[in-house]
């Protein structure tokens, strides 16, 4: 059974944001998925890097506040990680990057042989549509960051962004959720591949 970790951001409740994270959220329990889902901003999350979760280079026996390393534990235990977030300046609202300032850290989820096992997925809601975003060459941008950037650089083997266009201009809902199914559908079709590889190998 696949196990979806679900992280998201937005203030609102009533966000496109939410709506795509409700329609994931119903594909995956439809799948039969078991699912944890973070709302980031209701758990009362500080976005903020204290000194208490600074890494420390040097301490291998160093601990960190008792939320990042119980949030850490979330990830790990996923087969599949949803980052889910609306695009602010091209790039992670300050409440997902204080996430993964605070949780995606040294010792916890990369470094000294640790790493982020899970396939992730990144879902970023953007206000443009997509030729705007293409023409500055924002959308290369924003992909190698968090591909390469971010979850490369804590191990993960199978990383995509999937972008959302246009919420702004054109802000129908039932278009999100169908973005947001696709989505969904496609990621728990590669990890179940993967799954069924790695019980049946090939033979020759």
């Amino acid at each position: 059974m696949t196990h979806v970790h679900l992280v998201w951001t937005h203030p609102r409740t009533d966000s496109l944001t939410a709506a795509v994270v409700d329609e994931m959220s119903k594909v995956f329990v439809e799948a039969g998925a078991t699912v944890d889902v973070l709302d980031l901003y209701r758990a009362g999350f500080d976005p903020v890097l204290g000194v208490d979760d600074e890494p420390h280079w040097e301490d291998p026996d160093w601990t960190y506040t008792a939320e990042a390393e119980g949030l850490a534990e979330r990830v790990k235990a996923a087969d599949l990680v949803f980052i889910v977030f609306p695009v602010w300046w091209y790039s992670l609202p300050a409440m997902a990057k204080g996430y993964i300032d605070r949780v995606w850290n040294y010792r916890l989820l990369y470094g000294e042989g640790h790493r982020i096992s899970a396939a992730v997925r990144w879902v970023g809601l953007v206000g443009w549509p997509e030729h705007a975003l293409a023409k500055r060459g924002f959308d290369d941008m924003m992909v190698k960051h968090l591909n390469s950037g971010i979850a490369g650089f804590c191990g993960v083997e199978d990383t995509r962004v999937h972008l959302l266009f246009d919420s702004l201009g054109d802000p129908d809902v039932a278009r999100f959720r169908k973005g947001a199914r696709d989505a969904a559908m496609q990621s728990l079709a590669a990890v179940s591949d993967v799954a069924r590889s790695i019980q049946h190998p090939p033979t020759r």
